[in-house]
């Protein structure tokens, strides 16, 4: 005997559901770009090198760990919305606006790389207030701006490192 499926409860939060899958794939574009972010940061951490190391090493750290905790936060705000939030390499890859590094660069490189990621996932958040102020979504705006504040900020910061 063939068991049924429970039907999903409907949804109605006060967001249309083609407003709602709208949010939720930019919000997976941003949350590729995170992890990938994340991820490089933490590559970084691990195989920097050079007179900077330790000041280098120790703020890689705290950014991949501030990353990290972002991650869940933009993901819990896509499954809010009623969709699932990838989860894979392959769907980060596909997603992300963020390319991969190759290889091990130098210090200068790796801050150079980082301020290129930090601006772009900055970009991909922004890009999604048009459709988030049009839904009145304050939660993903909340969120959004959160994510700008910090990308923003770490962009600057690293920036300032390669001032001569």
């Amino acid at each position: 005997m063939k068991e049924k499926k429970a039907k999903p409860m409907a949804m109605d939060i006060g967001i249309s559901d083609a407003n709602r899958k709208k949010i939720a794939a930019g919000l997976s574009g941003l949350l590729a770009d995170s992890y990938t972010l994340y991820l490089m940061t933490h590559n970084f951490h691990w195989n920097v090198t050079g007179p900077q190391f330790n000041s280098l090493h120790n703020m890689f750290m705290a950014q991949y760990t501030e990353q990290w905790n972002a991650l869940d936060i933009i993901a819990e705000r896509i499954r809010a919305l009623g969709f699932p939030a990838p989860g894979t390499y392959r769907e980060f890859v596909k997603l992300a606006s963020i390319k991969e590094v190759e290889g091990v660069p130098k210090a200068t490189d790796m801050i150079r790389h980082l301020v290129s990621a930090q601006e772009a996932a900055a970009r991909t958040a922004r890009n999604l207030f048009a459709i988030v102020n049009e839904a009145n979504d304050q939660p993903t705006a909340d969120v959004l701006t959160q994510r700008l504040d910090v990308h923003e900020k770490t962009a600057w910061m690293l920036r300032s490192l390669l001032e001569e």
